[in-house]
């Protein structure tokens, strides 16, 4: 049966946020498609959309560098590899997606001018700007949370092998001692059988 600590928890979570990374990486690419086929307030809302989930992407990428250092340095090499091309992907749909948003006349679609966005426009950027803020703020919270989980089970499992290896070490003390009692009666018998030998001897 395998150590309950062979399960590095920085690796452990680590991966959790390489998968989470990889739904989001596959939701952005999803978003920047309706992107490029939209215009006007549809395309915005898309690309608002898009810059959330890549807040997410980014999120999780210092979460992934952060907990990259816990892992063991003799697999950490793999991982930096992983992880350099993790932030290349997300650099290249960044600069999709910047190049997209710079499209005003798709963007405007017939009502294209250099002026700046209504104040409907602007209110509705701003509820936006809101609700991505509380949503980033709730999964980082959750983030913590799952951080504060392994790291709670991680406690349990060094203290629990530290209960064992305390167990050990006194059945290992009590061996010691039944040892050393065996010692002691095979001295003694060794004198008896001495003694009984002289007694021949002179018999």
């Amino acid at each position: 049966m395998s150590n309950p600590l062979d399960t590095d928890a920085g690796s452990e979570l680590f991966s959790s946020y390489e998968a989470e990374l990889k739904l989001v990486q596959a939701d952005l690419n999803q978003k920047l498609d309706q992107i490029a086929e939209s215009t006007g307030e549809q395309r915005k809302a898309a690309i608002r959309h898009t810059e959330r989930a890549l807040d997410e992407a980014n999120e999780l990428l210092d979460q992934m560098r952060m907990e990259k250092q816990n892992i063991p340095s003799a697999a950490r090499s793999k991982v930096n590899i992983r992880f350099r091309n993790y932030c290349s992907d997300i650099d290249e749909i960044k600069r999709k997606l910047k190049s997209l948003s710079d499209d005003r006349k798709a963007l405007f679609g017939d009502r294209y001018t250099d002026n700046e966005p209504s104040g409907q426009d602007r209110h509705l950027e701003q509820r936006e700007q809101l609700l991505s803020g509380t949503e980033r703020l709730e999964r980082s919270s959750a983030r913590l949370q799952e951080s504060q989980r392994v790291a709670l089970e991680t406690e349990d499992v060094g203290r629990n092998t530290l209960a064992d290896l305390y167990q050990q070490r006194e059945t290992m003390e009590h061996t010691r001692m039944g040892l050393h009692q065996s010692e002691g009666y095979v001295d003694t018998s060794i004198k008896t059988l001495k003694g009984m030998a002289r007694w021949l001897r002179i018999a």
